[in-house]
C-alpha cells in the first residue's frame, strides 16, 4: 500500500486458482472496472489494431508491426474529486508497460495522460501511477492523477515478455480514503447481478437476480474449468461461499430469458496476534515498530497483510493517521492500537489487539554546567543536591556519590542511571570548575617617549581571566595603555570570574627627554606638564648621586640647569614627584623615578 492512499483492489497474482478475470484485447470491448472490481488477469496476443497502423502513441512505439503486443484493455469512470493512482502487480521477471487515455471514444484515443515504457531491469513487482506500494523509488511510476467526477479513462496494459504469469490491478490515492464506495462510478456496469464483488472471507455475500414475471432461476458457477450448474439452486437469490464466476439464467414467460454474470472474490480476513508490551528510555530515541509486525502477524504472510499502528482505537478502525514505523514516544505510558489489514481488500481488517509502551524517565540533573570559586584555598562541592535514591551515580573521577568535593580546576562529568525492567537509561552532564584568586597589582611601569607619548604596563601577581580598566572606562584584555594624558589616573584589574579587583593610582607626567640651556630660546629650561591638576605638586631633581639640585612647583618656570648659580655639566638627571592626595596627605607618586638629559 502507498503512503498517500488506500489501495482497495488487489488479488494475489500467483496464488489464485479461481481463474483469471475476463480480458479484452480490444479497446471497444474494454472491461469496465467498478469500485470493488477484482482484477487478476493475463494477456495473450491482441485483436484489432486500436491505433490503425500508427507507429507511436505516447511512450509506446511499434514492437512487431503494431503498438500493441500482448494487450489488455480496461475502462473506468471517476465518481468523485481527488487524487487517484493504481498499481499493476506482476512477476518481477517479466516486462509489462501501460498507457492511460482520458477519452470516451476508442476511435479517438488521443495522447495518453500517463504512460510508462521502461524495461524491468530493476526487477520491480509493480508499475503504475502514484507511488510504488513497497516504498521503492520506482521509475516505472508516473505522477498521481487529480480527477473530477465523470471523467472516462481507458487503460492499455502491454506484456513485452515471452512469459505471461498474469497481472493484478489495485487502485490507490486519497480519493479512495474519502470515498471508498464511490471513487469509481459503477453506472458503467449494466448488469443484473451488479458489478464484481470483493469481500472478506468472513462475510456473507448474497447475489440477487430478482426479476418481475420470472418463471424460474438457474444458477451456475465457474471455478476455472467452465460454468457448471449448481444443484438445487433455483431461487432468485444465491448465497455465495467461494471465490468464482457466477451466472444466473432468468427464465421468463415469453422466452426472452436473461443471462447475467458477475465475479465474487473473497479476500482473507486477518487475525492480529498478541503483541508484547515495550519498554524504552524516554529520551527522544525512536522505537522501531516494524519489529512488532512479526508478533502481530504470527504465521500470516506479509504479502497478504499489512500491519499499522495507531494512537487511538478510532483511528485504527478508520485506518487513518498511522504512526510512523520509527516512532518516538510522546508520554511515559502509551497505548498503541494495532490494525492488521488485508492487502487484497482494505475493508478486511482486525483491530482487536493493542500493547503498551512503558518509557523509563531519564534522570534530570539541575546543577550548573560551570562554577567559579574565589579564594586562596580552592575547594568546591559539586553535583546533585537532591539526589534520587533509585538512581546510581558515577563521576569521571570514579566516585559514586551524588556530590563530590574537588580542589582542582577542570571538567567533571557525572553519569546518572535509572534502571528499570532490565533497561538502563542514562543522563550524562558535565560541570566545569574554575578556581580564581583576587587579582593583585605588583607593579606598574611608565615609559616616556617624548613630551606626551607614554606607555603604561600593569603587572599582576598571577595570571587569570582578567580585564584591565583605566579611570572607570570600558575594560580591556590588554595590560598595556598608551599615551595617557598627564595627570592622576586609576588603574583597576578585574577578575572576570567574579573574584574581585585591585586598583592603583598613578600619575602620568609630560616632560621633555632632554633640554639645552644655551640661551638660544629653544629648550632652555626643563619643565613638567600636568602639574596644574595636582594639589601642591613638587618635582624634586637629583643628580646621579642623589643630591637634591632643584624643586619645581605648580607655577615654576622650569629648571635652567644650574645649582646655586653654577651651571651644571652635561649629564642625565633624575626626578621624583610628591603631592597632596584626596585625603590631605603628602604622597610620593608611585612608579615615577625617571630621568632626562641636560645637553650643552
Amino acid at each position: 500500500m502507498t503512503q498517500r492512499g488506500l489501495a482497495i483492489l488487489f488479488l494475489s497474482l500467483f496464488g489464485m486458482l479461481t481463474c483469471f478475470s475476463q480480458v479484452a484485447p480490444d479497446c471497444i470491448n474494454a472491461i469496465p472496472i467498478c469500485y470493488n472490481t477484482p482484477i487478476n488477469a493475463g494477456t495473450n496476443g491482441y485483436g484489432i489494431d486500436d491505433f490503425n497502423g500508427a507507429s507511436v502513441s505516447g511512450c509506446f512505439t511499434q514492437a512487431s508491426g503494431t503498438i500493441e503486443t500482448n494487450s489488455a484493455w480496461y475502462r473506468f469512470r471517476t465518481g468523485e474529486s481527488g487524487q487517484l493512482g493504481f498499481n499493476i502487480g506482476h512477476d518481477s521477471n517479466e516486462d509489462w508497460d501501460f498507457a492511460l487515455y482520458n477519452t470516451t471514444d476508442c476511435n479517438d484515443l488521443g495522447e495518453p495522460v500517463r504512460c510508462n515504457y521502461f524495461d524491468n531491469s530493476d526487477n520491480s513487482d509493480f508499475i503504475g501511477v502514484g507511488v510504488d506500494p513497497t516504498g521503492a523509488d520506482n521509475i516505472q511510476y508516473e505522477d498521481w492523477l487529480e480527477v473530477e467526477p465523470g471523467q472516462d479513462y481507458y487503460l492499455l496494459i502491454n506484456n513485452y515478455s515471452n512469459n505471461n504469469s498474469g497481472f493484478s490491478i489495485q487502485f490507490s490515492g486519497s480519493i479512495f480514503v474519502e470515498f471508498p464506495n464511490s471513487a469509481l462510478d459503477c453506472d458503467i456496469i449494466d448488469n443484473l447481478l451488479g458489478p464484481p464483488i470483493i469481500a472478506c472471507d468472513n462475510e456473507n455475500v448474497v447475489l440477487d437476480a430478482t426479476t418481475d414475471n420470472a418463471l424460474g432461476y438457474e444458477w451456475y458457477i465457474d471455478l476455472g474449468t467452465g460454468y457448471q450448474r449448481i444443484p438445487n439452486e433455483n431461487g432468485a437469490q444465491l448465497s455465495v461461499a467461494v471465490s468464482a464466476m457466477y451466472r444466473v439464467l432468468v427464465i421468463r414467460p415469453l422466452g426472452n430469458n436473461l443471462i447475467s454474470e458477475t465475479q465474487v472474490a473473497y479476500a482473507p480476513s486477518p487475525v492480529t496476534y498478541e503483541v508484547a508490551d515495550s519498554t524504552a528510555c524516554f529520551d527522544g530515541t525512536a522505537i522501531d515498530l516494524t519489529l512488532k509486525d512479526e508478533e502481530a502477524l504470527g504465521d500470516q504472510s506479509t504479502f497478504e497483510f499489512r500491519v499499522t499502528y495507531h494512537s487511538s482505537v478510532e483511528d485504527a478502525i478508520d485506518g487513518i493517521d498511522p504512526l510512523p514505523k520509527s516512532y518516538v514516544p510522546s508520554a511515559l505510558t502509551e497505548t498503541i492500537h494495532v490494525r492488521t489489514t488485508s492487502l487484497e481488500n482494505g475493508n478486511c481488517f482486525d483491530v482487536s489487539e493493542s500493547f503498551e509502551i512503558n518509557s523509563v524517565a531519564l534522570p534530570e540533573l539541575d546543577f550548573p554546567t560551570r562554577i567559579y570559586e574565589c579564594g586562596e584555598a580552592p575547594v568546591a562541592t559539586i553535583g546533585e543536591e537532591t539526589p534520587d535514591p533509585n538512581y546510581t551515580y558515577e563521576w569521571s573521577t570514579g566516585e559514586t556519590t551524588p556530590m563530590i568535593t574537588v580542589d582542582q580546576s577542570g571538567v567533571y562529568t557525572l553519569s546518572v542511571t535509572n534502571a528499570a525492567n532490565a533497561l538502563q537509561c542514562v543522563t550524562v552532564k558535565s560541570i566545569e570548575v574554575v578556581f580564581s584568586k583576587p587579582p593583585v597589582i605588583t607593579d606598574i611601569s611608565i615609559e616616556y617617549e617624548d613630551d606626551l607619548a607614554n606607555t603604561v604596563r600593569v603587572y599582576v601577581e598571577t595570571d587569570g581571566n582578567l580585564a584591565y580598566q583605566l579611570d572607570g572606562e570600558e575594560p580591556q584584555e590588554n595590560a598595556t595603555f598608551h599615551d595617557l594624558f598627564p595627570g592622576e589616573h586609576t588603574i583597576t584589574v578585574i577578575d572576570l570570574n567574579g573574584c574581585g579587583s585591585d586598583s592603583k593610582k598613578i600619575v602620568v607626567l609630560g616632560f621633555p627627554k632632554f633640554f639645552t640651556p644655551n640661551a638660544d630660546g629653544i629648550n632652555d629650561t626643563w619643565h613638567v606638564a600636568g602639574l596644574d591638576i595636582l594639589d601642591n605638586p613638587i618635582i624634586s631633581i637629583y643628580d646621579r648621586y642623589g643630591k637634591l639640585l632643584h624643586q619645581l612647583h605648580k607655577n615654576s618656570n622650569g629648571w635652567d640647569g644650574s645649582f646655586n648659580g653654577v651651571l651644571l655639566p652635561e649629564s642625565d638627571y633624575w626626578f621624583k614627584l610628591s603631592y597632596t592626595d584626596s585625603l590631605g596627605q603628602t604622597t610620593h607618586a608611585a612608579y615615577i623615578n625617571n630621568h632626562f638629559t641636560l645637553k650643552r
